[in-house]
């Protein structure tokens, strides 16, 4: 039996949203917004001392995975939306997806890096300042990002190996695994199990390490006596706790309920909130409801108008 030839997929073609030009501006207003709301939090955190605590040290580096997701999804559909399709190279669609994939797990553990740090303060306050020295501050941002960007090569290191013999279109506006597979003439199994047994955990346990926290973080509130006390330690939490519900809860709308009977541009919808609209999001949380950024904030802007 003679071998069949294929012509080697080089390009692929994100047809994003289709042709709805409208959308292109409401679009960029969001993501202008949102690089400048994440480089706010992050150029605060840097200039002002009062901010320089292990709380907005995490926070800073949460702006920092909002703002790379955002910039490595964001303008991909805006030129798709503006062109009809977009048109990305092999290479340049394996590096998104290493990036979106790798930022994605780094968040998840920072969102739980953030959640113990809550936890030592509220319910260990004498040892706090002793236990979140410098260093294991450090610590704890940088595996993060270390486990995130590593293991995340487990999954795409072989998808960059694939063959794309037929199709290159896309029906999305950003490069994703599922896809990706879908249009592979190699054999996916393998990739789909490694990713699948790395990918599990470092979403699910992080989310259930959240939830321990803040169940001893709930248990140690209501034990103090006063009405507003309770307020106030419940209020140094509330902003995280909506962040993480928000991050979670598009997650699982869009990888772990099951795909079947669901409409594309649901998933499309879901992954615009995940990738546009939750990093907007997070600088809005934390400066309406955190009273030393919106402090601070003032201050920065008093400085600018003298």
């Amino acid at each position: 039996m003679s071998a069949i030839n294929h012509t080697r997929v080089t390009e692929f073609i994100l047809l994003g949203f289709g042709n709805f030009y409208s959308f292109n501006i409401i679009f960029l207003i969001l993501f202008i917004f949102t690089v400048l709301g994440n480089l706010m939090i992050i150029v605060l955190v840097a200039i002002k001392t009062k901010l320089q605590t292990p709380m907005y040290y995490f926070l800073c580096h949460l702006s920092i995975s909002d703002l790379v997701i955002s910039i490595n999804i964001v303008p991909n559909l805006l030129g798709a939306i503006l062109l009809g399709a977009k048109k990305m190279t092999y290479t340049g669609c394996i590096t998104q997806l290493y990036v979106f994939s790798g930022t994605t797990i780094s968040e998840c553990l920072l969102l739980s890096v953030m959640s113990y740090d809550r936890f030592l303060a509220i319910c260990n306050p004498l040892r706090y300042s002793t236990i979140m020295n410098s260093k294991f501050r450090i610590g704890l941002s940088v595996w993060p990002w270390l486990l995130g960007l590593t293991v995340n090569l487990t999954g795409v290191f072989p998808m960059s190996n694939f063959d794309f013999c037929c199709d290159n279109i896309i029906d999305h506006f950003y490069c994703d695994v599922s896809p990706l597979q879908k249009l592979s003439c190699s054999d996916t199994s393998l990739v789909e199990l490694v990713v699948f047994l790395f990918s599990m955990p470092l979403f699910i346990l992080p989310c259930g390490f959240i939830i321990v926290t803040y169940v001893y973080i709930f248990l140690t509130i209501m034990k103090i006596p006063s009405t507003s006390g309770k307020q106030k330690t419940l209020s140094t939490c509330s902003s995280h706790l909506i962040v993480v519900g928000t991050f979670y809860g598009t997650l699982i709308a869009k990888y772990m309920i099951p795909s079947v009977g669901h409409s594309l541009i649901i998933n499309k919808m879901v992954s615009l909130l995940h990738s546009l609209l939750i990093p907007l999001f997070n600088p809005i949380i934390y400066s309406l409801r955190n009273q030393d950024i919106k402090v601070e904030l003032r201050k920065m802007f008093r400085q600018f108008r003298s």
